[in-house]
């Protein structure tokens, strides 16, 4: 499957299904490609593995107490460092993250995921890479 978002439920926006149509056409060249032999060099390509979903802080009647920080709002992909403001209480206080290392949050504040108990998911950037790839069929 292929996801390209941000985009709220419900809603088809233009930019994001060209998005997609691009991302799906790139596949097809891909497999075109592959079938008729060409090889493809090794590579190294980044990419983001989820290490963890993190939920609203709550009460003890599990009830939302805190939203995302204004300045975490909107940042998906973006580093998110030890101390930096995570979430704001109804009464103003700001909760930091306390982490050991960088992360980098996505699928922040995404109405699907509250009722998942999700705030957002902490991801880390890691490097990928592969061998050379050529079809065996000739």
């Amino acid at each position: 499957g292929v996801e390209v978002g941000p985009q709220p439920q419900g809603v088809a926006r233009a930019d994001v299904l060209n998005k997609m149509r691009k991302i799906i056409k790139h596949g097809l060249d891909f497999v075109q490609l592959f079938n008729e032999g060409k090889e493809f060099p090794p590579c190294t390509i980044e990419v983001f593995k989820i290490i963890e979903r993190v939920d609203y802080p709550r009460n003890k009647n599990g009830e939302i107490i805190a939203i995302i920080h204004p300045k975490l709002q909107d940042q998906d992909w973006q580093p998110l460092k030890n101390g930096d403001p995570l979430f704001l209480t109804l009464d103003g206080e700001v909760i930091p993250y306390q982490g050991n290392c960088t992360v980098y949050p996505t699928f922040i504040n995404e109405a699907a995921y509250y009722e998942k108990k999700q705030a957002f998911v902490k991801t880390e950037k890691i490097k990928l890479t592969a061998k050379h790839l050529r079809s065996s069929v000739s």
